[in-house]
């Protein structure tokens, strides 16, 4: 029988909370200048008019929550702002379709927690489309096609699932990643560690804690080609894909401009390159 046990990353949350679900309001924000929020030091995310013509609700200002890290989606650069594929594109759908928003990093369980309470109008999160999301949110067309990866240390000898046998995996709450490792943990007999942050539970696997984490297979890629020493043993387990979403019957013509603007990235070739600029092919 598997067990379940909840890692309390104080620290991390509180920082989250600063910078996103308790912090300091940002400004509005618009895709033609944009400066995201950053975690570390609570900065808000603004933006200048994006010039275009406006299709959304006159002066309505969009309240957008993302994760705080889930690279090459979402993630805290060099510099300390957030950047990633979810960012660039939801900026360029933003600058395409002229409407406004505020970017919300609160983490992915705030973000769902609090589009539920109707705390945002949407969430942009690496968020999988699943049938039983879309008993709670509506999602726009898929933006990108994922599955789930497991990652080991890289001097691991942990080559497949049975070597988990009486061993402690981790794993991120509400993502793919977690539900995979749910539903096989009772038959390969291992106990699932959950964390709030994809770095809280790198470092966990990193220091031993924890034997190996199920992650989207992209986001595992993206952190082994900058230097994490993992390794992924197993191919990719077939996953969903990734959508915006909204609360279900609420915020439809954010949805639409969504779409629309994606549609319009693919047709110009942004897309491709927004993509290229985070994962190699």
């Amino acid at each position: 029988m598997k067990r379940k046990m909840t890692a309390m990353t104080m620290a991390v949350l509180m920082a989250v909370s600063l910078s996103g679900c308790g912090g300091a309001a940002a400004e509005p924000t618009t895709a033609q200048d944009t400066t995201a929020a950053s975690t570390s030091k609570a900065e808000d995310t603004t933006a200048a008019d994006a010039g275009t013509e406006d299709k959304g609700d006159s002066g309505k200002v969009y309240k957008i929550a993302t994760d705080t890290t889930f690279a090459p989606f979402e993630f805290e650069d060099d510099n300390g702002e957030m950047v990633g594929i979810d960012l660039d594109l939801l900026k360029a759908i933003a600058e395409d379709q002229g409407f406004e928003y505020e970017l919300v990093v609160a983490g992915f369980s705030a973000a769902t927690t609090g589009l539920e309470a109707g705390e945002y109008d949407g969430v942009i999160a690496g968020m999988s489309i699943t049938d039983a999301r879309k008993e709670k949110y509506d999602f726009s067309e898929p933006y990108y096609d994922s599955g789930v990866g497991m990652a080991v240390n890289a001097d691991s000898d942990i080559a497949s699932y049975d070597d988990l046998n009486g061993k402690t995996v981790a794993a991120k709450i509400g993502t793919e990643g977690c539900t995979f490792a749910e539903s096989i943990a009772d038959q390969y007999g291992f106990t699932i560690m959950q964390f709030e942050d994809s770095s809280s539970m790198y470092q966990d696997v990193l220091a031993g804690n924890s034997v190996a984490c199920f992650e989207d297979y992209p986001v595992l890629g993206y952190e082994i080609s900058r230097g994490t020493a993992f390794k992924m043993p197993l191919d990719m387990e077939h996953g969903n894909s990734y959508g915006f979403a909204v609360l279900k019957g609420q915020n439809t013509e954010l949805l639409e401009m969504f779409d629309a603007g994606l549609k319009n990235m693919k047709d110009s070739g942004k897309y491709d390159e927004i993509l290229n600029t985070y994962i190699s092919k």
